[in-house]
């Protein structure tokens, strides 16, 4: 009987202690899984940024290679002007005029060869920022579904393409509480650059659309801009004066609207960082 007393004690502290390392094994086991999941999507957005940099890389050797082709031609003229300057002189067919203003034309050709340089370090500096700025953006919204959410750069301009499923109901252009909270991620990025401004757009498919308030397509892509641009000012604290808010409609797509998935990738709101031409014209400007 004593016998029996102590066996069931030891028998229950066994199944208890396995029960417990069994729960322990299965959080493990999500742990495991879950940061499995999360190094898969950042494995995908380090890929995506690979891709985006081969592409600038790939722009910025075929400018590059502009450069110096025009830089040749320069040298040849110049080697060209200058003999040709210093034949004329000594065979004294020219005035003394006419030879200083042969003079001016090649250091215009010395002025050009240095702005050439200056566009060169202008343009790598900007490819630079609008890298940094889309890692920025993907480390801020990198949890969210690729196709709900496309940050990119093309052309050297930064987007950032937004589905209507995430940010609005069918029709509709209030901007859903989940939206808010991805319009925040990227505001908060946006904030930290005070210099930079950028355009919502409002794009739609091609199905007809009409309500009591609004007249077409037209009318609902820009009521769904504005509203994102209130939401950036009023709750992010976004300055007014750097965003615009333009309706696309239907016209702008990047599908075909013959498909349900065609129509669904032209059902979007675009955020364009807009160039900062105004520091490419300072560059035009004659210097005093």
């Amino acid at each position: 009987m004593r016998a029996r007393q102590i066996f069931i004690p030891a028998l229950s502290a066994v199944f208890l202690f396995s029960c417990v390392s069994s729960k322990k094994f299965k959080k493990s086991q999500a742990d495991y899984a879950t940061l499995q999941t999360q190094y898969t999507q950042l494995q995908g957005n380090l890929a995506d940024c690979n891709n985006e940099k081969a592409e600038l890389n790939r722009q910025k050797s075929g400018l590059e290679n502009d450069i110096a082709n025009l830089n040749k031609q320069i040298d040849f003229l110049k080697q060209n002007n200058t003999q040709a300057l210093k034949q004329l002189e000594d065979l004294s067919v020219i005035s003394a005029s006419q030879a200083e203003s042969i003079k001016k034309s090649l250091e215009n050709l010395g002025a050009k060869d240095n702005y050439i340089q200056t566009l060169q370090q202008q343009m790598a500096r900007k490819d630079s920022l609008n890298m940094a700025l889309v890692m920025n953006l993907k480390g801020a919204v990198g949890s969210m579904d690729d196709q709900d959410i496309n940050i990119k750069v093309d052309k050297g301009v930064v987007y950032i393409d937004i589905s209507d499923k995430l940010l609005f109901k069918s029709g509709k252009y209030e901007v859903t509480d989940q939206a808010k909270t991805v319009l925040g991620k990227v505001a908060a990025v946006l904030k930290n650059q005070p210099d930079i401004e950028f355009m919502v757009e409002g794009h739609t498919d091609n199905v007809p659309y009409k309500s009591a308030v609004l007249l077409d397509n037209w009318d609902l892509s820009v009521k769904r801009a504005t509203a994102v641009v209130r939401i950036l000012q009023n709750q992010y604290g976004l300055d007014p004066a750097k965003m615009a808010a333009a309706g696309r409609g239907e016209y702008k797509p990047v599908d075909d609207n013959s498909t349900k998935e065609g129509k669904a990738a032209n059902r979007r709101t675009r955020i364009v960082i807009l160039p900062q031409l105004d520091q490419f014209f300072k560059l035009l400007e004659p210097k005093s």
